[in-house]
């Protein structure tokens, strides 16, 4: 359990979120995710210190900044699963992330060079501003476009939707699959009925796909949000269990295992110091919900408290002798555990990987295996680490059929979702809808403890 200092240092922390609202009826608590870091990539956390490397899962805040090197490519994701990627030679600022009275999400970027991709889902009520040069683009309704910006002119191509911009240049609509520069120097544009294709669309196109087939994959949880939640489907499984309800587990865990090995504190201004998980699926199960230790089950992760966005997650009944990690003290320097913080390699995967027995899931990039609950399901088993295939650099590997994960053979059948208190008939299953056997501990658990009161709320971030 959390001890008396941590949860005066979270008090500490969150109640820093509570005074950060401003005069316009607007909450400034909203915190978005980088979802995807690969290569040279820096963030300005407006500390005053300039830009300093990113890692996987870091909170982004307004003020916050975004540059790439020459490597370098970051994805920016959403409460709502609307995107932002960015590739090499980049930069992007997040003027404005806020939250009106009425529960609008009030969102506006600035690219300030380089090249930037937007996929905006566009929930009803929503703004989202896009500013480049001396134009605008402000989204109420879905779309996808990627956005180009030199010393001398602007370039704006329209995958999907419809786009009005406003400026310097007036207003100006331009329709899906049509693109329009403009100068920047002056109030010149012209529109053409095509765009250039950019060799970094396949690459836009992959991410969206990633999350266009693991976002709905399974509607296991009901949540408010959508960020994270491709990666829990692809990363691991929920089961019920009798007493707990629906609970997360990741795949490939053993006995050793606890959700805090490997990660980091990173101190933001207004706010403290912020737990990153160095998994690549690290995002939801650390600021939603808490972990809680189940006889016989291991680590899982308890979906709720969806108005509470967490810094430093809640524990559960953890196992004696588990050590919880702290948020420091007296200091603003980022802080690894384990392994520390991740960025994925620019180059992609290579063609096979090893994955381990408690790497939970480290080490494997998103939509890279096929049938990664087919390999969990044969970890778990053996105990062995085991070497797979990875999908070709071009591909997403396809959501799973479903899954018998008793047996690991796969059907035609459809996913019926999980039972409660008893094994599911054979052959109705996806991977998902029930756990991977559990791993084998190596010492009984503790009984079941009652669960602590909640801390200290923040000001409703989304």
């Amino acid at each position: 359990m959390i001890g008396r200092l941590g949860m005066l240092a979270l008090g500490s922390i969150l109640g820093g979120a509570l005074l950060c609202g401003s005069a316009a009826g607007e909450s400034k608590a909203r915190i978005v995710r980088l979802s995807e870091v690969q290569g040279s990539v820096q963030m300005d956390r407006d500390t005053g210190d300039g830009f300093e490397k990113a890692f996987l899962n870091m909170p982004v805040i307004e003020g916050s900044r975004l540059k790439t090197g020459d490597d370098g490519r970051v994805e920016v994701e959403f409460e709502d699963g609307s995107a932002l990627r960015i590739v090499p030679k980049s930069e992007v600022n997040f003027t404005h992330l806020a939250l009106g009275d009425d529960g609008r999400k009030l969102s506006t970027v600035q690219l300030t060079e380089g090249t930037l991709y937007v996929n905006v889902r566009g929930q009803k009520g929503d703004t989202f501003t896009v500013n480049f040069g001396s134009e605008s683009i402000t989204l109420s309704e879905p779309a996808h476009f990627r956005l180009d910006l030199t010393n001398e002119e602007a370039t704006l191509a329209v995958f999907k939707g419809r786009l009005d911009v406003s400026g310097q240049s007036g207003p100006v609509e331009v329709s899906e699959k049509h693109s329009a520069t403009f100068d920047v120097h002056s109030d010149r544009y012209e529109v053409a009925k095509n765009y250039e294709e950019d060799p970094y669309d396949d690459w836009d196109k992959r991410q969206s796909e990633y999350h266009d087939r693991y976002a709905t994959a399974h509607n296991d949880v009901s949540s408010p949000y959508a960020y994270g939640f491709s990666d829990l489907n692809y990363y691991g499984s929920y089961f019920a269990v009798p007493g707990y309800g629906m609970v997360w587990q990741p795949y490939f865990l053993d006995a050793s295992w606890n959700p805090y090995m490997d990660g980091g504190w990173v101190w933001y201004p207004g706010y403290g110091y912020m737990w990153v998980s160095a998994y690549p699926w690290g995002w939801m199960p650390y600021r939603y919900g808490n972990w809680n230790f189940l006889p016989g089950y291991g680590w899982v992760w308890q979906p709720g408290y969806w108005n509470t966005w967490y810094a430093v997650p809640r524990v559960v009944n953890p196992p004696a002798r588990t050590v919880i990690p702290q948020p420091p003290v007296r200091t603003r320097t980022t802080v690894m555990i384990g392994r520390g913080l991740a960025v994925n390699p620019v180059a992609g995967p290579p063609r096979r990987i090893t994955i381990t027995p408690g790497s939970a899931g480290l080490g494997v990039p998103r939509g890279s295996v096929r049938n990664l609950d087919r390999f969990a399901h044969e970890v778990n088993k053996s105990e062995r680490p085991v070497e797979v295939k990875t999908e070709p650099s071009a591909l997403i590997a396809p959501a799973p059929r479903a899954t018998d994960v008793y047996t690991g053979k796969t059907t035609n059948q459809p996913s019926s979702g999980s039972s409660v208190g008893s094994p599911p008939a054979r052959g109705t299953e996806t991977p998902r809808a029930t756990p991977a056997p559990a791993p084998r501990m190596s010492s009984p658990p503790p009984a079941r403890m009652p669960s602590p009161a909640p801390p200290a709320r923040s000001s409703k971030p989304h």
